[in-house]
C-alpha cells in the first residue's frame, strides 16, 4: 500500500532530478536516496516499517514509496531502473544479533530481493547490497560466499568493500558494500585494482582471493574528517541520567579524571554479572543501534567546568552522526527517530559510493 501525504509537503526534498534511476529496497528513512541526490533518482522505494516510512514521507514524499512486506513485491510490477540498492536486514549477521545466518528469517529477506530481481523483465546492470561486516566473517565467510554465488549465477561480477562512516562523521560504523556489475560490461580501469586496498578487511581479502568473478574495487581515501563528537552535541539538551555515572568502570573513571574537558559516549554492558557504562574517549561515538533493549541506547557523558553529567544521545544528535542536516525532519517519538537513524546508512557514505563508484560505473555501462 502507498503512504498518504503529510503536513510536511512544502518542505520536501526533490530527489527526481538525476541522470540515472534506482530502486531502493529496505529504504528506511531515505538517507541513501538523500546521499545519492542528483546522481540516482528513486523511481521506486520500499520498506515495511511505518515509523521509517513516516520519516521518508516527511522528507521526500510518498509518490514512489511502497509500504509493504518485500514478500508481497513483484519485479514485473516495478518500473525499470539503472541501479538496485538493497540494505537488507542485518540482525542475523550482526555480532550483536542472533547470528542465524543469511538464510534466517530477517537477513534471509535478501533472497526475496533476488526473487524480485529475477521477476524483472529488464534487470539493472548495477546492484549494491549493504550490510554489517559480519556478512564477510560469520560462518567462516560462508554467508557471503553463498550470496556471491547467487549474484554470479545471475550474470554479475562483484566484490565487497568495507567503509566506515567515521571517515565522514564522528561515529564508528563500518559497513560492507557489495557492488555488482552485469558480466561483460566495461568497468572504468580507475575503479579496479589488481588486489586489495584500504577498502578491504582481512575477511574480504580472503574471500576475494578464493571466489570467482571477484572485483577488487579501488579508489582514493576521502579527505580527513574535521568534525568530532563535541561538534554534534546539542548544548541545550538536559542532562538527566547522572545516575549512570556510578556504572563507569574504574579504568574509564581514571581516564575521565585525567582531563578537564571530556566528551565521551558509552553503552551499558554486563561484565562478570555487573552492569557497566563503558566509555570511548577517541572523539567519536560508538555505532548507533535501534532502540530495542535496555543496552541499545547510547549515552553521552560530558565533563566540563569541573562537573560531569550524563544523558542519552538526542534524536537530532543521532541524525547528525548519520550525516543528516538539521533540516532533516524526524517525526514521531524519540524511539521512532532513534530507530530511523540507527538502522540507516550514513548519508555521506552513500554519497561517497555514488560519486566514486556508482556514477562512474553507470556512465560506462549505460553509454548507449
Amino acid at each position: 500500500m502507498m503512504l498518504q501525504s503529510t503536513m510536511f509537503k512544502k518542505q520536501r526534498i526533490d530527489l527526481s532530478s538525476a541522470v540515472w534511476t534506482m530502486h531502493e529496497f529496505f529504504a528506511g528513512s531515505g538517507l541513501v536516496a538523500y546521499g545519492l541526490k542528483g546522481m540516482f533518482a528513486p523511481v521506486w522505494a520500499n520498506d515495511i516499517s511505518e515509523q521509517k516510512a513516516a520519516v521518508y514521507d516527511a522528507n521526500f514524499g510518498c509518490d514512489h514509496f511502497e509500504l509493504d512486506d518485500i514478500k508481497n513485491v513483484h519485479g514485473y510490477d516495478l518500473p525499470y531502473a539503472h541501479l538496485s540498492w538493497a540494505s537488507f536486514p542485518c540482525q542475523d549477521l550482526s555480532l550483536a544479533g542472533s547470528l542465524g545466518g543469511i538464510h534466517a528469517s530477517r537477513s534471509g529477506l535478501v533472497w526475496e530481493w533476488l526473487r524480485v530481481l529475477d521477476e524483472m523483465e529488464r534487470h539493472p546492470k548495477i546492484l549494491l547490497l549493504e550490510n554489517v561486516i559480519g556478512l564477510l566473517s560469520t560462518n567462516n565467510g560462508g554467508n557471503y560466499r553463498v550470496l556471491h554465488a547467487a549474484l554470479v549465477e545471475r550474470g554479475y561480477d562483484c566484490g565487497a568493500i568495507v567503509l566506515n562512516a567515521s571517515h565522514f562523521v564522528p561515529q564508528s560504523r563500518p559497513r560492507v558494500f557489495i557492488i555488482a556489475v552485469e558480466h561483460g560490461c566495461q568497468i572504468p580501469n580507475e575503479l579496479v585494482g589488481n588486489g586489495p586496498c584500504w577498502l578491504h578487511t582481512k575477511a574480504a581479502i580472503e574471500l576475494g582471493y578464493s571466489l570467482p568473478q571477484w572485483i577488487w574495487w579501488n579508489t582514493e581515501k576521502p579527505p580527513h574528517r574535521n568534525k568530532e563528537l563535541k561538534d554534534i552535541v546539542e548544548d541545550t539538551a538536559l542532562f538527566d541520567k547522572d545516575d549512570v555515572l556510578r556504572l563507569v568502570p574504574e579504568r574509564h573513571q581514571i581516564k575521565l579524571n585525567e582531563h578537564s574537558t571530556v566528551y565521551a559516549t558509552g553503552y551499558r554492558r554486563t561484565r562478570h554479572g555487573e552492569q557497566q557504562l563503558e566509555l570511548r574517549f577517541d572523539g567519536i561515538a560508538g555505532c548507533l543501534r535501534t532502540p530495542e533493549g535496555g543496552s541499545s541506547k547510547q549515552y553521552l557523558v560530558v565533563k566540563k567546568n569541573g562537573t560531569t553529567h550524563a544523558r542519552l544521545l538526542t534524536v537530532r544528535e543521532a541524525a547528525r552522526l548519520m550525516g543528516a542536516p538539521d533540516s532533516f525532519i524526524l517525526p514521531g517519538s524519540y524511539n521512532d527517530g532513534y530507530k530511523a537513524m540507527g538502522d540507516a546508512v550514513a548519508m555521506p557514505v552513500a554519497q561517497f559510493i555514488g560519486e566514486r563508484f556508482l556514477t562512474k560505473i553507470a556512465e560506462a555501462v549505460y553509454d548507449d
